[in-house]
């Protein structure tokens, strides 16, 4: 009995690393899951990173090829809007949700994340971007004290972040990465929740826009 309960530890601790890890753009769609390259990046054996896997693909994140190679699936622009429809619609709501439960320093701590994400696009690092924006979010979303809207959210991204790594080809979008950023910290200390969700409205529709033009560009 304890071998076994210490496999499902495993496995969870394998399902979370590499959910994070889509969530942050650190996979580009296309990318093959190695079990073993995962095994050894993660410190964990095959067989848990064999069952997250699976539970990854039963939950849409990934996907098997016909070859039984698990992969990041490619996002069409049908699904693409689907996802940025629904995204809109929950992460305004959990962004105005939020606003009752954000103290000074969790505001400072936002702040500090904007920042940082001045620099990385400043470096033109898009993945440190990456990293910073989904902390950013999730920061944010998690004061709403929701956590299965948090859930939904969180599988959103799966799908999701990895396609965000084609955010800095776009030349038009890249001086403006960080702009609807401030303007979710400035409605914050406003107290203006309609603002709060107009604001992360904006910064997903800003960054479909641009992630838009690449799927267009590729399609074509």
């Amino acid at each position: 009995m304890p071998k076994k309960l210490e496999l499902e530890t495993l496995s969870d601790k394998a399902h979370a690393e590499i959910r994070r890890s889509l969530m942050a753009g650190r996979f580009v769609p296309g990318d093959i899951l190695v079990i073993r390259t995962l095994a050894g990046r993660y410190g964990i054996s095959a067989t848990p990173i064999r069952d997250a896997l699976q539970r990854l693909v039963a939950e849409n994140s990934l996907e098997v090829l016909a070859n039984r190679s698990i992969a990041v699936p490619h996002l069409t622009r049908a699904k693409f809007i689907e996802l940025r429809r629904i995204r809109t619609a929950l992460e305004g709501m959990a962004a105005k949700l939020a606003l009752a439960n954000l103290a000074e320093r969790e505001i400072g701590r936002l702040s500090t994340l904007v920042e940082s994400m001045d620099k990385d696009v400043a470096a033109n690092d898009v993945r440190s971007y990456l990293v910073h924006n989904k902390e950013f979010h999730f920061y944010l979303y998690a004061r709403a004290d929701s956590p299965y809207l948090l859930q939904v959210i969180e599988k959103l991204w799966t799908q999701v972040g990895p396609f965000f790594n084609g955010l800095f080809e776009s030349s038009r979008y890249l001086p403006h990465a960080n702009e609807h950023h401030r303007q979710i910290i400035a409605a914050i200390q406003q107290r203006k929740g309609a603002m709060v969700r107009r604001a992360v409205i904006q910064d997903i529709e800003a960054a479909g826009v641009a992630l838009m033009q690449r799927l267009v560009a590729k399609d074509s």
